[in-house]
């Protein structure tokens, strides 16, 4: 777009500079590395869910508008939503005249509706929202399917998401494995921000999976569950799960004594596709499958 020449992330991130002293509290902490951000594009087309006129994407805080400059040059319609006055100002000041495909709203993407029609979720995130984005995009995803999320964010928040380890298993992996595939990208020094954050960020891609062995299995159990185990990783299953989990009433159902009876008939028996001495191990012992089959075999007993 020939009315965006004189526009890069620098000066995008100088201009806005200008206006407003960053604030920690809402992750400003701006990308300035060009490739960094074309990588982003890049990353939906090596997946095969390229970026084209007829997408439609969704960018979580823009702030300076360094990745919404290159968004835009892909001639898709974007949807983004900002929380800061001054910085919807100076995007409304840099981005003139693009009604027709740049919605920009006021709003917390935490709270509210998102659209419903978006298929690609490409964003910076700011880092103390990662965790409730992540959850408010697994439930989006469930009623209006996503072709594809590219994602930057903290670097340890990305290897827990993607749990190439087992030291990184954790609720936030397992989560995500019930929806997505994760792929990690490039690691993002923190000389590519200003101001440089502490940490240094990731490039991470959730690409939709169909996992056909999740189709019976009660979700907000088995996240409760999960949660539970992993909140004392170094503690054996059995011990964990002798104890009942913190919230359980909040699945429709259960209660602390079903719970005790419950898990006094699992750990009585077999239980096919897991470990033989699995009330033993430690929870970043059991694969993801083997909690949904865990999380099915108690809600069945």
């Amino acid at each position: 777009m020939t009315q965006f020449n004189d526009l890069n992330a620098r000066l995008l991130v100088d201009l806005l500079r200008d206006r407003i002293k960053p604030q920690k509290s809402l992750g400003q902490h701006f990308l300035v590395d060009e490739k960094i951000i074309l990588r982003s594009i890049e990353i939906a087309r090596e997946f095969e869910k390229p970026i084209t006129p007829q997408s439609h994407i969704l960018e979580i805080g823009p702030g300076p508008g360094s990745l919404t400059l290159e968004l835009l040059r892909t001639s898709a319609r974007l949807t983004a939503l900002e929380i800061d006055d001054e910085t919807i100002s100076h995007l409304k000041r840099v981005f003139p005249n693009l009604d027709d495909r740049f919605v920009l709203n006021k709003q917390d993407a935490l709270i509210g509706n998102w659209p419903s029609d978006f298929t690609h979720l490409i964003s910076n995130l700011p880092y103390q929202i990662s965790s409730p984005v992540l959850e408010k995009i697994q439930n989006h995803h469930l009623i209006n399917p996503i072709s594809i999320i590219i994602l930057l964010v903290q670097d340890e928040f990305a290897e827990r998401m993607a749990m190439k380890r087992y030291d990184t298993r954790g609720p936030l992996g397992m989560s995500l494995w019930l929806d997505f595939d994760v792929y990690l990208d490039r690691k993002v020094p923190s000389n590519c921000f200003s101001p440089a954050p502490g940490v240094n960020s990731r490039l991470v891609t959730l690409l939709p999976t169909v996992r056909n062995k999740l189709s019976t299995v009660n979700r907000k159990l088995f996240r409760i569950i999960v949660k539970h185990c992993f909140s004392n990783r170094r503690r054996k299953i059995r011990t964990l799960l002798s104890k009942p989990p913190k919230r359980l009433n909040r699945v429709k159902g259960w209660h602390k004594e079903k719970w005790n009876n419950t898990i006094l008939n699992v750990f009585s028996r077999t239980v096919d596709n897991l470990p033989e001495d699995w009330p033993n191990l430690r929870p970043e012992d059991l694969e993801p499958e083997h909690w949904v089959i865990l999380t099915n075999t108690i809600s069945t007993n």
